[in-house]
């Protein structure tokens, strides 16, 4: 039997190739001789640069940066030398991870810092770089990541303001660094647009600490970015879908990058060749740290569970916590609750490794019978 593993992240437990070995265990537990092929997924969000990396054997670069509050730090993304491409993933320098909850402070944060990590991949000599979005703490829709590639954001007296939300309305006028790019990429499998109810304030901000009046002055300030980069650089990318994504990043790489929007989920399932190995497979074993509903709305395991159906493989999905639903009956053949119900939550991330073996090799198991 040809059995493929591609699990996505269990978020806060296992990276997704820590989660391809727990499940190759759990396998070779009740077939040892079995072929197994493990192949870690990602949708453009945590882990897609890793997992790029592990698939096309490429290096890890670290840059100096700071984070979305403006501290030294350092950075990391992937590179892949022989086709001169970068894989950055926007929450190694910006995301929420490096900001504790009572920092929490989105009319000051700003994506600096990945701009920072696009100039290092650029002055490496990158002919393309992919940014993943996603995790961010962030909504200041990429200005601070624009101003790290020099552009400018003037005040009416022409003096520079620092890109942050808090200081949008007294913005009036764009300054364009006039410098060539490289080839760029937006991945998401969001498709929130910059502004309104479903826009990056509103959805998104209070997941990063703006409590009602906070979210709408964000809104309000994003509105008026949107405006100004209207009336000075002629274009207006707020409709765009995805471009909420990540506190509004996917606006600032269309609108100051000239990006290019695309799945995260289809773009590394290319790159890593994830049809390929369904071809190969007579099953397909995935999942993350949590199965819900929204697993549906663009998860790696999704759009596993699509592939592989279109395939009339066999697909089985394992998640940390799981909420059965309809969608995901649909979607996969057999879903699988890894933590034993009894065990709190703190100890089921804690020893996930464990817990998602046993759940693999119990499920093989019981498909015997």
């Amino acid at each position: 039997m040809n059995i493929l593993l591609c699990p996505d992240k269990f978020k806060g437990s296992l990276t997704a190739m820590e989660a391809c070995e727990a499940m190759e265990r759990g396998v070779r537990r009740v077939f040892p001789e079995a072929n197994v092929r493990s192949v870690p997924i990602a949708d453009g969000g945590e882990g897609t640069a890793e997992a790029i990396r592990v698939a096309r054997n490429g290096e890890s670069v670290r840059a100096a940066a700071h984070d979305a509050l403006g501290r030294e730090i350092e950075a990391s993304y992937a590179w892949l030398p022989a086709e001169k491409t970068a894989i950055i993933e926007m929450n190694s320098a910006s995301g929420m991870w490096r900001i504790a909850a009572e920092e929490r402070d989105p009319l000051r944060a700003n994506t600096f810092g990945t701009g920072e990590l696009i100039a290092d991949a650029i002055a490496r000599g990158a002919q393309k770089i992919l940014v993943g979005l996603g995790g961010s703490a962030t909504n200041d829709a990429g200005a601070g990541m624009a101003a790290a590639l020099g552009w400018r954001f003037l005040t009416s007296d022409g003096d520079p303001m620092a890109p942050e939300p808090r200081n949008f309305l007294a913005l009036c006028r764009i300054e364009d660094p006039m410098q060539d790019l490289p080839e760029v990429v937006a991945l998401c499998d969001v498709t929130n647009p910059l502004l309104g109810s479903r826009g990056a304030s509103r959805v998104y901000g209070p997941q990063k600490g703006a409590p009602p009046a906070i979210v709408e002055e964000l809104e309000m300030n994003l509105e008026h970015l949107a405006d100004l980069v209207r009336d000075e650089l002629g274009m207006d990318h707020r409709f765009v879908p995805g471009v909420g994504a990540a506190g509004g990043l996917g606006f600032g790489l269309v609108t100051f990058c000239n990006a290019t929007m695309r799945s995260g989920f289809e773009t590394v399932a290319e790159i890593i060749g994830l049809n390929e190995a369904v071809d190969w497979a007579d099953l397909v074993l995935t999942g993350e740290g949590s199965l819900d509903d929204q697993t549906l709305d663009g998860k790696g395991p999704a759009g596993v569970g699509a592939l592989a159906r279109r395939k009339g493989k066999l697909v089985w999905a394992f998640g940390g916590r799981l909420i059965p639903s309809e969608g995901l009956a649909e979607c996969f053949d057999r879903v699988v609750a890894v933590s034993p119900v009894d065990v709190p939550s703190e100890e089921a991330l804690k020893n996930a490794a464990v817990f998602l073996e046993q759940a693999v090799g119990a499920a093989f198991l019981s498909d015997r019978k």
